[in-house]
């Protein structure tokens, strides 16, 4: 965690449509109310007193959470009733800027992932999540890959997912029952079709996320 000791990060995807020529883009960095594989969820409010403290102007922008790829500025940060809002400015006199404008305009680079101290949270035993009450926003990064690919936040804390955490996934966000799951994990994606139904509309957005799946295990 680069610049971030004792920090966490969280990942939400953005839509590469809402990225203009001119390096101006929009989207979501956290959504409230949604369990991570880590097992938090960000509350209502998290941001407020950080975002009075710091303003857009004092969380960072940058690429992959690396602290010397400063690539632009957040005009405006704001919590709605989904979550936390951005809007930012590329700045394309930096040539690492131009670089990620080209890929998030392609749709190559979609991800959004905040890092932030946690200030306050509540932990319930008896579901075993972890209530994020109060965080302390320092940076706001554009990334290659969210740990998931559904625009809700997700933690990036750099260990892989354990086989549970995966299953997890697979049955929350990619739609499976407990046993398509397992048979995934065990077997792959192709022991889950028969040669009759393979390769339908369904499968192939399956496989498409299968393959950013995959990407957990590679980072």
């Amino acid at each position: 965690m680069s610049g971030m000791r004792g920090g966490e990060r969280k990942a939400a995807r953005f839509l590469a449509k809402a990225v203009k020529p001119d390096g101006t883009f929009e989207g979501y960095a956290s959504l409230f109310g949604a369990e991570d594989l880590g097992r938090d969820v960000v509350m209502p409010g998290a941001f407020r007193k950080s975002l009075l403290k710091r303003g857009p102007k004092g969380v960072k922008l940058l690429y992959q959470h690396e602290p010397n790829e400063v690539i632009g500025i957040w005009t405006g940060i704001a919590e709605d009733a989904e979550g936390l809002f951005v809007r930012g400015q590329l700045l394309q006199d930096v040539s690492r800027a131009r670089e990620v404008l080209a890929l998030m305009r392609a749709g190559a680079v979609d991800g959004l992932s905040i890092g932030y101290h946690v200030v306050k949270a509540e932990s319930d035993r008896a579901s075993g999540t972890r209530r994020l009450i109060e965080v302390d926003l320092w940076e706001i990064s554009v990334v290659t890959f969210p740990m998931l690919p559904q625009a809700r936040v997700r933690a990036v804390k750099g260990a892989r997912p354990t086989t549970r955490e995966f299953e997890r996934w697979l049955m929350r966000d990619a739609g499976l029952s407990r046993r398509e799951a397992r048979t995934v994990i065990h077997k792959g994606f192709k022991a889950l079709t028969s040669p009759r139904d393979a390769g339908g509309p369904g499968d192939a957005a399956l496989a498409r996320a299968l393959r950013l799946a995959a990407r957990l295990f590679n980072n």
